[in-house]
Order: structure tokens, then C-alpha cells, then sequence
């Protein structure tokens, strides 16, 4: 059933997580190096990498033998590790995937469907409903694409100051999401 609440917290959720804003230097940074790439293939990519793994990725830990309730946990840890990056200022990821194409590498992966990004989607599909997800990621790729499409504008319209503000702001809200994931999955899993 469709839940405006579920929508805005999983749009809430992936919208840090994703973190198109905050990838903005990084893609300032890669047309300076003159890469190109394609927004609308980028968005679509992203867009169907994720939905795919939101409906296979419980079938994958179905053949390891991990519960979803487990994985939340396990996604909730890496949304803590990514928040304390957000807001500390600090890199405990490391990216060290190949540079050759910039857009399936790095925009669509890991920038937008990273780990972090699998790892999230499956962590929400324990708290909400299919649709909920669906329909919120649908609303940050669309977002994805506009920011991709409108990379110069927004660069020069949010500057430097402004992109500190928001990494700091989401990384609070993705805190504050991965210890209520932590709390609510792991009672599930110790009762």
C-alpha cells in the first residue's frame, strides 16, 4: 500500500545515502579532467541496477543463508560508518575502482548504486513496503538526473559553503536513520 510517510523517509534515507549533492565536486572535478558523460544513461543505469538488486538481493542472501533482519544490521553499521564520514569529515571507504568510463564508473557505480546504496535498500525493505521504495528511489534518480543534467549551474548556485552545510545535515539524518535500524532489527533478531 502506498505511504506518503514511508516515501519521504526512504526518499530521506537514499537522498543522503546517494548524496548527489555532495558528489558534486567529485563531478566538477571529473569534467576539469575533460570525462564525459551522459546523465540520462547514467540515471537509467543506476536506476535499474537498484531496483534490481531491491528484488534479487533477497534471493542472493536467501543462498547464503542470511535473514533480511541480519543484513539491516549489517546495512545499518555501513550507514553509521558513511554518516560518521558525513559529518567528521573523514574517508574510511576507499575508492579504488577503475577510471576508464565516467559514466558507468565512477557516476552510476559507486557514487550513486554503491554499496551503500544495495546495502540501504535492503536495510529499508526490512522497515517498508516494495512500493514505498520503489517509488522514493524513483524520486532520487529523477533528482539524480537533474543535478547531473545541471552540473555548472548548481556548482556555481551552491558553492563550496553550501555543500559542506548539506553533507553535514544529511549525515545527521542518516545517523540518527542507522541507529534506529540498528535498534529495531536487532530486537527483531535477539527475540
Amino acid at each position: 500500500m502506498v505511504n506518503i510517510k514511508e516515501i519521504f523517509s526512504a526518499f530521506i534515507v537514499m537522498f543522503a545515502v546517494i548524496d548527489i549533492l555532495g558528489s558534486v565536486p567529485i563531478i566538477v572535478g571529473m569534467k576539469e579532467k575533460k570525462k564525459k558523460f551522459s546523465p540520462f544513461n547514467a540515471s537509467w543505469i543506476s536506476f535499474a541496477i537498484l531496483t534490481g538488486f531491491l528484488f534479487v538481493g533477497q534471493a542472493l542472501l536467501g543462498l547464503f543463508g542470511v535473514d533480511i533482519s541480519s543484513f539491516a544490521v549489517a546495512g545499518a553499521l555501513v550507514l553509521l560508518v558513511l554518516a560518521i564520514e558525513m559529518i567528521f569529515g573523514i574517508q574510511i571507504f576507499k575508492d579504488d575502482g577503475p577510471t576508464d568510463s565516467a559514466t558507468i564508473v565512477p557516476i552510476v557505480f559507486p557514487l550513486i548504486a554503491g554499496a551503500a546504496s544495495f546495502t540501504t535498500l535492503l536495510s529499508l525493505r526490512a522497515e517498508y513496503e516494495l512500493v514505498n521504495i520503489i517509488i522514493s528511489l524513483f524520486i532520487n534518480i529523477l533528482i539524480v538526473y537533474i543535478v547531473l543534467s545541471n552540473i555548472d549551474y548548481i556548482s556555481r548556485k551552491i558553492g563550496k559553503g553550501g555543500i559542506y552545510v548539506l553533507r553535514k545535515f544529511f549525515g545527521i539524518i542518516l545517523l540518527a536513520i542507522a541507529v534506529k535500524l540498528i535498534v529495531s532489527n536487532l530486537h527483531t533478531l535477539l527475540s
